[in-house]
């Protein structure tokens, strides 16, 4: 459909009378993010799901806008004034507590990945995950699981697997060192990409 016929239709249709082919070609184009009315407007008009115009959401603004909710909304479902849910979203740094956090991100729906994510804990998950394949991973899946809300049993296997991974490539690295202090370069590449390493064995982490 051409911008003209899309923005006719939400104007017609759905009440978005300020709604100009121009707006149309600029969310195209990732100038401009779609309001939560427009975006359902617009996905009215394209008879699809707001995701599937959005694609996968990144940031703390375009999660509410995917789920069709207003600032107001979130603020009031996480306890937060209006003017800080606000900020945050225009910092793209959410600073609320724990209790704050678990109602975004039951609000918005949010995978476990971005959750962490968005809520600023892929810090403590790196720490926890290299503590994890470097010791015992037993002792701290009670820790990830609790991090990231999932069951504990979910993390049976992927911490197991990430373990015997990481154990294997030092084992690896020594045996080249062939007695010498080995660099550890393979180990210290697969630290700073274990959250990477973690979502991608987690089933429904991503």
């Amino acid at each position: 459909m051409a911008h003209g016929h899309v923005a006719y239709g939400m104007r017609a249709s759905f009440g978005t009378a300020h709604v100009t082919p121009d707006h149309i070609a600029a969310w195209e184009r990732g100038a401009a993010l779609p309001d939560a009315h427009e975006l359902a407007a617009l996905a009215g008009v394209l008879w699809c799901h707001p995701r599937e115009i959005m694609g996968r959401p990144r940031t703390l603004r375009e999660h509410r806008v995917a789920c069709g909710l207003p600032p107001e909304d979130v603020a009031r479902g996480t306890g937060l004034p209006l003017d800080v849910y606000v900020r945050m979203e225009e910092t793209g740094r959410w600073t609320g507590d724990k209790r704050q956090s678990a109602k975004l991100g039951d609000l918005l729906r949010l995978p476990p990945r971005d959750f962490i994510a968005i809520t600023g804990l892929e810090g403590e998950l790196a720490r926890l995950l290299t503590e994890a394949v470097s010791t015992r991973w037993q002792a701290h899946a009670r820790a990830v699981a609790k991090l990231i809300s999932v069951e504990r049993k979910q993390l049976n296997e992927p911490l197991a697997a990430m373990y015997h991974e990481y154990q294997a490539l030092m084992t690896a690295t020594l045996s080249r060192a062939s007695g010498s202090t080995a660099s550890g370069e393979d180990g210290r590449r697969y630290v700073e990409e274990i959250v990477d390493h973690f979502w991608a064995r987690l089933p429904d982490g991503s």
